[in-house]
């Protein structure tokens, strides 16, 4: 196992839009929704009524699998709206916030003076568990479960993705106990992974009690996904967890304030905001709180994360309660007559050097969410093998997803990806397929016949 990892494969999207390292307001919510959808196979127990009174902390839902993993509020206020779906699916839970912002007094903790069972009681009494993603299948850890490691990868390398050195610049004592709580709780290492690009300047190199790994290449060197391969690899009947910075931070503060307080810096990024740069402000804020950064008029996506593995909430939706990362651009709904009969298309990027963009590798571009086409023939090829650094077969896999055949999903590498890692291989598809959405209904079905 190296702790320096030198990655060749994949591919930096070009695009424009990135957030200026300043943050431009401080939002006040009016609304704050919590949504269980945030979290793959959760069935949830609502524990409020419209009308209920909470504070920040105040836990809201449960899981009915494990009523000890609890979902808290993010600020006080009043329920004002529980949303439902087809079948009365449980999609939101919005809280009117109140102007000024109380919290459950959970008490100061000193980590090193508890004991593992206390450490872990504590972040599941302050509904915090849910921030703790257990891999294989990315979904909330099993508190019963001791994982053989946690992994934290301290940067990102999506589109436009939030820079944690700006985003965490006066957290990082926050993240440096709840580092130690984990190890503690867990008793496994925790592997932590920086940019080798500013690997001495980064403030995660500095962590204590952490195994340090360098990892150097273009996206998705970030993703925790990749590195998990790279340093220990998940193998069928072992566990990992995986933390993110921003929940870290979170899980910090719970110790060292007694508080649940998981307010963020939040980057507003893509094509078409105005002015892109930071806010602060919490998971489950309204895109509408945003309006300054975008034109209504416009015909616009927004999306909670980034570009490829984000989620479209539209204008009335939510961000998300891992994200950190709001992405704003627009609708591709324009058809260009014989557009593939075009030579030169200056305004396109193509990864594939169908047109010229490999000419001006430093231009970025605004790109939209145009397909140039549909799906088409599912035909093997090496496209993903040059976007994807992991020794995988990704065909073979995603084929095995399509048949639902266990045995060969199992064989070709199912517990160690997430929809996340094979992002890029969707984007250079040449057949158009949606990649993600087979590795959630392969994750889904693994979920259904295997646990």
């Amino acid at each position: 196992m190296s702790n320096n990892i030198y990655l060749k494969k994949g591919l930096d999207l070009p695009i424009n839009g990135a957030a200026a390292q300043h943050t431009k307001k401080v939002i006040v919510p009016d609304v704050v929704a919590v949504k269980p959808t945030d979290f793959r196979s959760l069935v949830p127990k609502l524990l409020v009524r419209e009308g209920d009174k909470v504070l920040a902390g105040t836990p809201v839902l449960a899981d009915k699998m494990s009523q000890n993993i609890l979902f808290a509020s993010p600020v006080s206020g009043t329920v004002a709206e529980v949303v439902r779906g087809e079948k009365r699916k449980l999609l939101e839970v919005r809280i009117k916030a109140d102007a000024d912002q109380e919290y459950v007094d959970f008490g100061v903790k000193k980590v090193s003076s508890l004991s593992a069972e206390e450490i872990k009681e504590a972040i599941l009494a302050a509904g915090l568990w849910p921030a703790i993603t257990q891999r294989p299948y990315g979904i909330i850890a099993n508190p019963e479960v001791k994982p053989k490691a946690i992994f934290v990868s301290a940067f990102s390398t999506a589109p436009l993705a939030a820079n944690n050195e700006y985003a965490l610049n006066d957290q990082f004592s926050h993240v440096q106990t709840a580092v130690d709580a984990l190890a503690k709780m867990a008793g496994c290492k925790v592997h932590v992974s920086v940019n080798a690009a500013n690997a001495s300047a980064t403030p995660f190199s500095k962590l204590q009690n952490v195994e340090l790994h360098t990892v150097s290449g273009v996206h998705p060197a970030g993703n925790v996904g990749v590195q998990i391969h790279h340093i220990s690899p998940v193998q069928k009947g072992e566990t990992v967890w995986t933390v993110s910075p921003v929940m870290l931070v979170a899980i910090g503060k719970l110790f060292n304030t007694g508080k649940y307080d998981v307010r963020r810096k939040i980057a507003v990024t893509g094509p078409k905001a105005i002015s892109p740069a930071y806010v602060e402000g919490y998971p489950g804020i309204s895109i509408k709180d945003l309006k300054e950064f975008y034109n209504a008029s416009e015909n616009l996506r927004y999306v909670s994360g980034d570009v490829l593995t984000g989620t479209n909430v539209g204008a009335e939706g939510f961000l998300g309660f891992f994200d950190n990362q709001v992405t704003i651009l627009e609708e591709g709904d324009k058809y260009e007559l014989l557009g593939w009969a075009k030579p030169c298309r200056p305004a396109l990027f193509s990864a594939s050097r169908t047109y010229f963009s490999w000419l001006t590798p430093k231009k970025k571009y605004d790109m939209d969410t145009n397909l140039h086409g549909g799906p088409r023939a599912f035909v093997v090829n090496d496209t993903y093998g040059k976007v994807l650094p992991m020794d995988l077969y990704p065909v073979y896999l995603l084929k095995a997803c399509l048949a639902n055949d266990i045995d060969k999903m199992e064989k070709f590498g199912i517990y160690e990806v997430l929809e996340e890692d094979l992002a890029l291989c969707e984007y250079v598809c040449p057949s158009k397929i949606y990649i993600q959405q087979i590795i959630t209904d392969g994750i889904a079905l693994m979920l259904k016949e295997m646990c």
